[in-house]
C-alpha cells in the first residue's frame, strides 16, 4: 500500500467510525491494564502549545502519579524539529503527528515502531471502529493511534452579539455573504482571523480553502487536488482561492487587515469577539479552538457566550460536506516507559480526560462524556455529514503541505499575485508527488 492508497481509506472509512464512536455507551476497560511502578522518563514532542498542552499534561498526570514516568514534553508546530531529530538519530521516544501524511512518510522510512507488538489489539478492537485503527495503519502495520480528532469547518460567533444587532445565522453562501457586508457597512469588521503559528504559520488559511474547495467544487475535486492530479492552477482550485479574497482582500472584512492576519496568533485570533462592543462578529477555526476561548476568557459559557454553525453550503450539489482532522501518536524508540505510556494514551479514561477540558474530540468509542452541547454538537456534525473528508493539507506530502501555509500567507499579503502563487504551487506538486 502506498502512502497515498493508505490516504485514501480516510475517504472510505473515518465517518463510518465516528458514527460507530458516537452511538457506543461508555464503560470502563482500559486496552492495556495498570502498568504498576516502572520509574525512569519518556520524551514526547508533539504540536499542541497553550491550553492545548496543558490539557496533554493533565492527560499524562495520572500516569505519571501512577508509574513514576516523567513525561517529559516538548511541543513545536515546526514539523521539521521531528524529521532533523529522525535525520540526526535522536528521535524523541513519542511523537504526535498532525495528520495521516507525514505519518505514512516517516512509516515509509522505517522510523515508526508497529505497534501491533505493544498493544493489546484485541482490546484496542473492542474500544476503537476497524475505522480508526485501520486509519492508522501503513502496509498493515499498526504505526499510530488516534488520540483526538476535531471537526473542521466551525464558524464560531457570539450568541448574545448576535441577538443584540438582530443578525441570524446564514443558511448559505450567499447568505454568508449578504451578513458579513451587513456587519462591515455597520463599520464593525464581520471577521476576525489569525494565521500566525510559528514555523506553521497559514495553516488556518489552508482549512478556509480545504472547506470552500469540498463545497464548490465537491469531493471528487476535493480527493483529486491533495493526491496531485488537479492542478493548483486549475479553475477550481482557483475560484477556491478568489472565494476566499472576497473576504481577506477587503479591509473593512477583516479586523486590522492583512497585516494582522499575518501577525496574530491563531489561538488568540477568535477574543475580540468577547470584548463590549465585538471588535468582530465571526470567526473560523476548528472544534479544539473552545479550550482557547475558554482560557483567554474564563468566564465564558459554551452555548450562551459562544457558538456555531458550519461553512455554508455553496453549491446545493455538495450540500453537507464537511471536513476533519485527527492527531496521531506514533513510537520511535521501543522502552518500557514508551510502551506504558502508548498504552495508557489509548485508553477511555485517558482521552476522557482531554475530552472532558474541551477542545477534543475522541475516537475511542467508549468516550462519550462530552463536556457540554457545543462538544456535543461538534461530535454530531461529524457524524451526520453527508459527505466527509480528512483534511487535505495533512494529506499532502510534507513539502506540498509547507508551500500551501507559505501561500496562504503570500496570497494574503498581495492577492494580486494569485496566478504566480499557484504557479509556485504547481511546480511543488510535480516535485513532491514523484
Amino acid at each position: 500500500m502506498n502512502r497515498y492508497t493508505f490516504a485514501r481509506h480516510l475517504v472510505a472509512l473515518i465517518t463510518v467510525g465516528l458514527v460507530v464512536a458516537a452511538c457506543q455507551p461508555a464503560s470502563t476497560p482500559s486496552a492495556s491494564g495498570s502498568p504498576g511502578q516502572i520509574g525512569g522518563t519518556v520524551s514526547v514532542l508533539a504540536t499542541w502549545g497553550g491550553s492545548e498542552q496543558d490539557s496533554f499534561l493533565a492527560m499524562v498526570k495520572p500516569f505519571e502519579d501512577q508509574t513514576g514516568v516523567k513525561v517529559q514534553y516538548e511541543g513545536t508546530r515546526d514539523n521539521a524539529v521531528l524529521t532533523t531529530r529522525i535525520q540526526g538519530g535522536n528521535p524523541p521516544d513519542l511523537a504526535g503527528l498532525p495528520g495521516p501524511g507525514l505519518m505514512a512518510q516517516l512509516a515509509k522510512a522505517g522510523k515508526l515502531i508497529d505497534l501491533g507488538n505493544v498493544l493489546d489489539m484485541n482490546a484496542m478492537k473492542s474500544q476503537y471502529s476497524d475505522s480508526f485503527i485501520k486509519l492508522a495503519q501503513v502496509d498493515g502495520k499498526q504505526v499510530g493511534i488516534f488520540i483526538k480528532a476535531a471537526l473542521k469547518g466551525p464558524i464560531w460567533y457570539n450568541p448574545k452579539a448576535f441577538s443584540a444587532k438582530g443578525y441570524t445565522v446564514p443558511k448559505t453562501w450567499d447568505d454568508l455573504t449578504s451578513l458579513s457586508k451587513k456587519i462591515a457597512d455597520s463599520g464593525t469588521t464581520p471577521w476576525c482571523i489569525g494565521l500566525e503559528s510559528g514555523a506553521a504559520s497559514g495553516w488556518p488559511g489552508t482549512d478556509w480553502l480545504e472547506d470552500i474547495v469540498i463545497r464548490q467544487s465537491g469531493p471528487d475535486v476535493y480527493d483529486s487536488w491533495w493526491q496531485g492530479k488537479t492542478k493548483w492552477s486549475s479553475p477550481e482550485i482557483k475560484k477556491a482561492f478568489q472565494t476566499w479574497g472576497t473576504i481577506i482582500a477587503d479591509p473593512k472584512m477583516v479586523l486590522g487587515g492583512k497585516s494582522a492576519m499575518v501577525a496574530t496568533a491563531f489561538g488568540d485570533s477568535g477574543n475580540p469577539m468577547f470584548t463590549n462592543p465585538p471588535k468582530c462578529y465571526m470567526h473560523h477555526q476548528a472544534s479544539f479552538i473552545t479550550d482557547f476561548f475558554t482560557k483567554a476568557n474564563p468566564a465564558l459559557k459554551p452555548g450562551e457566550d459562544f457558538n456555531f454553525f458550519m461553512t455554508p453550503d455553496i453549491d446545493s450539489k455538495y450540500a453537507g460536506a464537511v471536513t476533519g482532522a485527527g492527531d496521531l501518536f506514533g513510537m520511535f524508540k521501543d522502552t518500557p516507559q514508551a510502551r506504558a505510556l502508548i498504552k495508557y494514551l489509548t485508553t477511555p479514561q485517558a482521552q476522557a480526560i482531554w475530552v472532558k477540558r474541551g477542545g477534543a474530540l475522541s475516537a475511542n468509542k467508549q468516550v462519550t462524556d462530552y463536556p457540554d452541547k457545543i462538544s456535543a454538537d461538534s461530535a454530531k456534525a461529524l457524524t451526520s455529514a453527508g459527505v466527509f473528508r480528512f483534511d487535505a493539507s495533512d494529506l499532502m506530502p510534507e513539502a506540498m503541505n509547507q508551500a500551501f501555509w507559505k501561500a496562504v500567507l503570500d496570497y494574503v499579503n498581495d492577492p494580486s499575485k494569485l496566478d504566480s502563487i499557484l504557479t509556485s504551487l504547481d511546480k511543488v506538486q510535480a516535485d513532491s508527488y514523484k
